[in-house]
C-alpha cells in the first residue's frame, strides 16, 4: 500500500484540485452517473472500469480505487479481486452486507486485501465485523456509536481507516476516533449520496493518508449538503444543488468542522 503524508482537510482538498486524480470506480449500476458527476464536480477524474482482464491493469494507472458492492455481479466480483491486488490505495464500501450472502462473503474476502478505508453505515460496519446481521437493505438500523467497537476491530484487522456514516460520522483508525457532524438528511433521499462519498474518499487517497482522506471527504459532504439543502426545495433540486456545491467548495470552507 502506498503511504502518503498526513495533512489537514483544507490542504487535502487543495492538493486534489492542484493534481486531479484518476479514480477507478467498481461500483453499483444504480449510482454510476451520480458518482461520476460528483467526482467531476469535486475536481477528480472518474473511470468506471469494471471488466475482468482490464480492472487490474487500470488500477495500476489510478490514484485511488473504489470497490462498492451494491450490485455485485459475477463479472464485477472478479474485477474487484483484480483491482485490489494491484496495490493502489482503495476503498471498500460493503453495501447491504449482512443478510445477503454473496456480497457478505465477498466483502469479508476482500478485507484480506487490506483496504485503506472501509466506508459504510453503522449496520454495514457491524455486519462486516461479524457483530450484527445488517440493516434494512441499504438503510442502517443502528447508530454510528453502536458500531464504534466494530469499526475499531475492522481498523485493527486491515491496518487502515473505517468511516461510519450517520448523523455524526465517525472516522476510526488505530490511533484516534474523529467526529464529523452536520450535513443534510436530504442526502439519504438521493440515490448515490453515500456511494459517491466512498468515491470521494478514493480520490483523496491519491493525495493524502487514509485517515485524512476519509475525514476530508466527510467534511466536504457535510458542508456541501448543508449548502445544497439551503438552496433547494426537495430531493430533485437538492441533487443538482449538491453537485454545484461540490464544485464551489473551497479549502477554507473545511476549517473547524472536525472534532476529536
Amino acid at each position: 500500500m502506498v503511504v502518503r503524508t498526513s495533512s489537514s482537510p483544507s490542504t487535502a482538498l487543495a492538493d486534489l484540485r492542484d493534481s486531479p486524480p484518476l479514480v477507478q470506480c467498481i461500483t453499483n449500476a444504480v449510482v454510476t452517473n451520480f458518482t461520476a458527476n460528483a467526482l467531476l464536480a469535486l475536481g477528480a477524474s472518474p473511470a468506471m472500469c469494471d471488466i475482468p482482464g482490464e480492472a487490474g491493469m487500470f488500477a495500476d494507472l489510478a490514484g485511488g480505487v473504489l470497490v462498492n458492492l451494491g450490485t455485485p455481479t459475477a463479472e464485477q466480483r472478479d474485477a474487484a479481486r483484480e483491482a485490489v491486488a494491484a496495490g493502489t490505495p482503495w476503498v471498500l464500501d460493503p453495501v447491504a452486507v449482512g443478510a445477503l450472502p454473496v456480497r457478505t462473503a465477498l466483502a469479508r474476502e476482500l478485507l484480506d486485501a487490506r483496504p485503506a478505508i472501509v466506508r459504510g453505515n453503522a449496520s454495514e460496519i457491524l455486519a462486516l465485523a461479524g457483530a450484527g446481521a445488517g440493516g434494512r437493505g441499504v438503510d442502517s438500523t443502528d447508530t454510528p456509536h453502536d458500531a464504534l467497537d466494530a469499526a475499531r476491530a475492522l481498523a485493527a484487522r486491515t491496518g487502515g481507516t473505517v468511516a461510519v456514516s450517520g448523523a455524526v460520522d465517525l472516522i476510526v483508525d488505530a490511533e484516534r476516533t474523529t467526529h464529523v457532524a452536520g450535513g443534510s438528511v436530504l442526502l439519504t433521499r438521493v440515490t448515490g449520496g453515500g456511494c459517491a462519498l466512498g468515491a470521494a474518499m478514493a480520490a483523496l487517497l491519491a493525495v493524502t493518508d487514509a485517515g485524512t482522506a476519509a475525514t476530508t471527504a466527510s467534511v466536504i459532504w457535510a458542508v456541501a449538503s448543508e449548502r445544497a439543502e439551503a438552496s433547494s426545495s426537495g430531493p430533485g433540486s437538492f441533487a443538482i444543488a449538491f453537485l454545484d456545491a461540490l464544485a464551489a467548495i473551497e479549502p477554507a470552507d473545511l476549517e473547524g468542522r472536525v472534532a476529536a
